[in-house]
């Protein structure tokens, strides 16, 4: 499955995988963000109009991640780190189960959980794994597990839900761009004008223009593709997913968007400032207090979006009505040590091993012509489009996020540098930082392309 999208009608009966003999998967190790050089990563993403542009409401279409576009700005980082922690331990295979990235892909493909795995199976090789439904064998239960996508102008493929999963896909060290996967077609609009899809895209809620504080955006300000550094961080959102089945439980039909706007009316009411998200304990009283905030509401309370609290999921009792220690609340709290620890024991492994990157005192976004001199302070580029080279000097900081550098960038004596989910065409020379605040690959960094030389302290690198 790869080159352009394909399309098949829903109900249409293929020829399933060859079977896989049954193996274990041990992790490879937790992300890999190598320094690659030709792997498009950055700019526009791959094409994918010839056979999207025909793809009516309801048919699958097969993609790579690398086709689609978001239609949100932010999403819960220890939601993809609790994916990432647990995809790259053994935890899973140590207790004779398959590791759960095949199950997730598996039933994001409408294929239920994962059969059988070679012990060489990747997510970029589906022939290397099988699932217990075949293609061409989707129930309606299977199909109702997809994540979705609608085609817009020139058949671009613009993701309405799955952006947690794909990004987990995505980052996952046996995943990547390339990695292939079906989609079900909410609606075709490309045959309306860019302005009119983005109205047709808010009319229906299919898009969400809110920050990860809240604050309206426009369309031009979302991510051009998926990768975890090209969105940013919303907390409130991660305190959903971990509150799921203890405040709130997701049904049939649920509204688009609904973690963003349980997060939205959290923000006014849960400082998270007060929590140490550092820590197992002092997160698990942020999700019990959130939760718990949840189900003390009256069920016909409007929460957002004219939603009320029933609406949304809100679960009558707090944790199924179970004690503290049991039901989805207790799993939550099992720390790693435990063969089977709860998500956010992952979670918080995985993200202990992220770089911290200093605040931004400048920030660079859009399109920008000219060079860019870096004095002091930290200089961020997020999702911009600079054209010209970039000069960092003694004492100040650069984090590049989801952006592309056409021109070289220099950084001499530079506190911090910090470049991911980028593309850089020029040489990339960082001379005089510790090691150790250089990223440019590794857990949490999206790789990069690099189509120039690299140099860090006169080590050259791919």
């Amino acid at each position: 499955m790869t080159g352009s999208a394909r399309v098949r009608p829903a109900r249409t009966s293929v020829p399933s995988r060859r079977p896989a003999g049954r193996g274990t998967v041990r992790g490879a190790g937790v992300l890999a963000c190598a320094l690659l050089v030709g792997q498009l990563l950055g700019g526009t993403p791959a094409a994918a109009q010839p056979a999207a542009a025909s793809a009516r409401a309801g048919d699958l279409i097969e993609v790579t991640l690398d086709q689609l576009r978001p239609t949100q700005p932010s999403l819960g980082y220890d939601q993809i780190f609790y994916k990432l922690g647990r995809y790259g331990s053994t935890k899973d295979e140590d207790r004779g189960k398959i590791n759960k990235r095949f199950d997730d892909w598996c039933e994001t493909n409408g294929q239920g959980a994962a059969a059988s795995v070679d012990a060489d199976a990747r997510l970029t090789d589906p022939s290397s794994f099988t699932c217990t439904i075949p293609l061409g064998q989707e129930t309606a239960d299977s199909l109702a597990q997809m994540k979705t996508v609608v085609v817009g102008p020139g058949g671009a493929l613009y993701l309405t839900d799955g952006h947690h999963s794909l990004t987990s896909f995505w980052e996952a060290a046996d995943g990547g761009p390339r990695t292939p996967i079906r989609l079900r077609v909410s609606a075709n609009l490309s045959g309306l004008s860019t302005a009119d899809f983005w109205k047709r895209m808010q009319a229906q809620n299919w898009v969400w223009l809110k920050d990860e504080n809240g604050r309206a955006i426009t369309v031009s300000q979302l991510p051009t593709r998926l990768g975890l550094s090209r969105f940013h961080d919303d907390r409130y959102r991660s305190l959903v997913y971990f509150t799921r089945g203890i405040g709130y439980e997701q049904a049939d039909g649920s509204a688009e968007f609904l973690e963003f706007l349980w997060g939205g009316w959290l923000r006014d009411r849960i400082d998270l400032s007060r929590y140490d998200l550092t820590s197992l304990p002092s997160y698990l009283d942020a999700v019990r207090d959130a939760s718990k905030a949840m189900t003390d509401l009256p069920a016909d309370t409007v929460v957002a979006g004219g939603r009320t609290a029933a609406e949304l999921g809100r679960l009558a009792e707090w944790n199924g009505g179970k004690k503290e220690t049991k039901g989805e609340f207790g799993d939550l709290a099992v720390p790693l040590s435990d063969s089977k620890p709860g998500k956010l024991a992952f979670s918080l492994d995985y993200r202990s091993r992220v770089p911290a990157t200093p605040a931004c005192t400048r920030t660079v976004t859009g399109q920008r012509a000219g060079a860019l001199l870096v004095t002091s302070g930290t200089t961020c580029l997020d999702n911009a489009r600079l054209t010209g080279a970039v000069l960092v000097t003694s004492g100040a900081s650069l984090v590049v996020n989801g952006s592309e550098i056409t021109g070289a960038v220099q950084t001499v004596g530079a506190n911090t540098v910090h470049i991911c989910g980028s593309s850089v065409t020029g040489a990339l020379s960082v001379i005089g930082t510790r090691s150790a605040a250089v990223t440019l690959s590794g857990p949490g960094c999206t790789a990069n392309t690099f189509k120039g030389p690299v140099l860090v302290n006169g080590a050259k690198g791919a």
